[in-house]
């Protein structure tokens, strides 16, 4: 399929072929009919990524703020690293369409293979032909409401939660500023209201059209008084309230709105523009500011957009989904007009003219609102493959000496970190990317090799060059696919953690057994080359190891996919795997006993991220692992303390490494953090190439993962600071008496 996409360093455009995406299993798979370029928000974007490195740092100073406190704490090079592949990431565009059903994902009812819907939300609903959409970013089509009508559904959604915000009653005086494509929209929904609306722009042919759409007064700022405007169309009272919908780079537009406010109206902030508030004229009046956040409540709520979560509409009458579908319904009643909107047309495969009109360039310049890109109906494709199935039977056919690879999962850890490692290997050739979202792994192919871009991984194991899978998707689906990829003979490389539950790890543990075939756990830090120097520092003892780890791993917001226990599997499971496996490759042995303490008092967000796990391993050493997010970001991430028999290895975030014994320190730097990553993929593919056998044994995956599992288990008991929590081999206790089975 097609697909609109910008290159973020060089801000290019294109229309480039991609594999299809594939619906989610709470979502729907749409083809699209219509869809609306949002002149405002998407110039913006496009204006941005083609400016200068300097101007994007200019307009962007937050994200300059992180990249120069990672520089400080992971190093320059490795942080060059990372911007570089960010800026190189392909940006889909788009976010309003109109289309029909074409897939329906197994957890999804109330959506039927052949509706039509109107679709919102950036990365969702692009400027493609095919997308997949979560189930609560998808409404249905009223019958007497046409394609290009219901692409105006985002922005329309947009317009009426900044309305909901400043609560119009019948009668209210309520001033737009800002008469573009959502301005227009507003005076509607507002009029709908009955409202008498005063419409102000720069722009006179702006203003003239909001007075044939509702608006009874209007104003050209910078030639006209607003504020004599207002009081005519108020009485001399001013207005009961203001929608500001325009962008700005300064707050002349909250200047604007504080005069002509009447005492304690209310202001909401749909448009972007700075918000410096005068201080004197919203303290005088009292007035109340509120910044609409996009559609309405359930945006930017994971639980919300991605996992189809709703909110009872007992407590929030108006979500994003409530939002689209009465925007649809006022299109369908005739109170909001949108066709009127519509000033030019383009075939999708004429994207990129559309894109010059919005953005001035060459010949195109010419006023617009209004810009719909139409599709052709494609004939009916067969349907992809969402779940299930059976295992692909093509077994592999390995070249002699060299390693056919199936990047699965294209997402930013993949594109930034594996594949530039792998890329360095003269024994491995790429023969398939797969990606949930084609963009990605067209992306990926296009810069790390050379293969085909497919739907999914079981396309990918019908290549016979296929001889291993590289598998980096979401932590839920690990297993699933590991297990597929074994059962096809394949082997597997897996990014931790190696399942999220006994039961998956059972299962992968019997297809490892069965395929007789590598499957590796991405436990890359035991390949750091400061961590091979200290096993190698250790080696010979006669006692155990007394190691300490402290990891600041900062906060991540709530709602984060990794956080939740299906999907992510929390960040003990999904992370603290990392540092019992570097602990256990020190110790050379396995844990045998665990205990957890959870910080306290606090808030469940501050016990679930705060936690110190004390670890006992088989051998006789002992090991302390300290997690928290509660930390300074600028302070390094990682830091280890090894003791045994007069000598100390002190290990910090990969960069530095101090090693003291008889009174003599040795101190070694880094110039670039190395966390091991090149050298666990060469391993695997050595492994795999020479049938050597795991490059980490197979039964210290289990142990480990066990290990967190258990760690986890233990710390969602320990729900009072008193409670903490401890387990042996044959069982795990916590304080308050209760047993989990080890």
């Amino acid at each position: 399929m097609r697909q609109v996409s910008q290159s973020y360093r060089t801000g290019k455009l294109a229309l480039v072929e991609v594999a299809s995406p594939r619906a989610p299993s709470n979502g729907i798979m749409v083809e699209t009919r219509a869809s609306l370029i949002s002149a405002g928000t998407e110039r913006m974007i496009v204006d941005l990524a083609k400016k200068s490195l300097l101007a994007k740092a200019k307009e962007r100073p937050d994200l300059v703020k992180k990249v120069l406190d990672k520089g400080k704490r992971e190093g320059w090079l490795t942080t060059f690293d990372a911007v570089r592949t960010k800026l190189d990431s392909p940006i889909p565009l788009g976010y309003s369409l109109a289309g029909r059903v074409e897939e329906v994902g197994r957890s999804v009812t109330g959506f039927s293979v052949g509706d039509r819907v109107a679709c919102a939300g950036a990365g969702y609903a692009n400027h493609a032909e095919l997308n997949a959409v979560p189930k609560n970013l998808a409404v249905h089509v009223p019958d007497n409401v046409t394609d290009e009508e219901a692409s105006f559904v985002t922005v329309g959604a947009i317009g009426l939660q900044g309305v909901r915000l400043v609560k119009p009653e019948l009668g209210d005086v309520v001033v737009v500023i800002g008469l573009g494509l959502i301005g227009q929209m507003v005076v509607s929904l507002l009029a709908a209201h009955g409202c008498k609306v005063v419409g102000v722009d720069i722009d006179p042919e702006k203003v003239k059209l909001a007075l044939t759409r509702g608006a009874t007064h209007g104003g050209v700022s910078g030639t006209d008084d607003i504020v004599e405007v207002v009081r005519a169309a108020s009485k001399g009272y001013g207005a009961d309230s203001v929608v500001i919908t325009a962008s700005s780079k300064d707050n002349g537009p909250l200047a604007l709105a504080g005069d002509i406010a009447r005492d304690r109206a209310r202001i909401s902030v749909v448009g972007l523009l700075p918000l410096e508030i005068p201080r004197k004229a919203y303290y005088e009046k009292e007035l109340s500011v509120v910044v609409s956040r996009s559609y309405g409540p359930g945006r930017y709520d994971s639980d919300y957009e991605e996992r189809g979560i709703d909110y009872p509409i007992g407590y929030v009458r108006w979500t994003e989904r409530r939002n689209l579908e009465a925007v649809l319904y006022a299109i369908g009643s005739g109170r909001l007009d949108v066709k009127s909107l519509i000033t030019h047309r383009f075939r999708f495969e004429d994207a990129l003219d559309a894109y010059a009109l919005i953005t001035g360039e060459g010949d195109k310049r010419e006023p617009h609102l209004g810009v719909v890109l139409t599709y052709p109906e494609h004939e009916k494709r067969a349907a992809l493959e969402v779940t299930g199935g059976t295992t692909p039977t093509v077994t592999a056919d390995p070249i002699r000496d060299s390693l056919g690879l199936a990047i699965i999962g294209t997402g930013s850890f993949a594109t930034g970190t594996l594949l530039p490692e792998i890329s360095k290997l003269k024994n491995v050739h790429v023969e398939a990317f797969a990606s949930g979202r084609g963009l990605s792994a067209k992306h990926a192919r296009d810069r790390y090799g050379k293969g085909t871009v497919v739907p999914s991984m079981r396309d990918a194991l019908t290549n016979p060059k296929v001889g291993a899978v590289v598998i980096a998707t979401r932590h839920d689906s690990h297993a699933e696919l590991a297990i597929t990829a074994l059962k096809a003979g394949r082997h597997v490389f897996l990014e931790k953690p190696a399942a999220l539950n006994r039961e998956e790890l059972a299962r992968v543990d019997a297809a490892v057994n069965e395929s007789k075939k590598i499957c590796f756990v991405g436990f890359n830090r035991r390949f750091s080359p400061f961590a091979e120097e200290i096993a190698r520092t250790f080696h010979g003892r006669t006692s155990g190891l007394v190691m300490n780890a402290r990891i600041n791993a900062g906060r991540i917001p709530r709602g984060t996919w990794v956080l939740d226990p299906k999907e992510g599997g929390g960040r003990i499971i999904g992370e603290g795997c990392h540092f019992i496996d570097l602990m256990s490759y020190w110790a050379g042995a396995s844990p045998s006993e665990i205990s957890v303490h959870v910080i306290g008092p606090g808030s469940g967000y501050e016990r679930e991220d705060n936690v110190v796990i004390g670890l006992s391993f088989e051998d006789g050493s002992v090991g302390t692992l300290t997690y928290t997010a509660m930390g300074d970001p600028t302070v390094s991430k990682e830091r280890y303390e090894i003791f045994s028999e007069g000598r100390v290895a002190v290990l910090d975030n990969f960069r530095t490494l101090a090693i003291t014994q008889q009174g003599k320190t040795k101190t070694t730097r880094a110039l670039r953090q190395d966390k091991g990553h090149g050298k666990e993929l060469e391993a695997f593919v050595d492994a795999c190439i020479k049938n050597t056998g795991n490059p980490i044994a197979w039964e210290s995956i289990v142990a480990t993962t066990n290990a967190t599992f258990l760690a986890e288990e233990l710390r969602a008991r320990s729900t009072s600071p008193s409670e903490d929590a401890s387990s042996s081999d044959d069982g795990a206790h916590a304080s308050d008496g209760s047993v989990a089975e080890a």
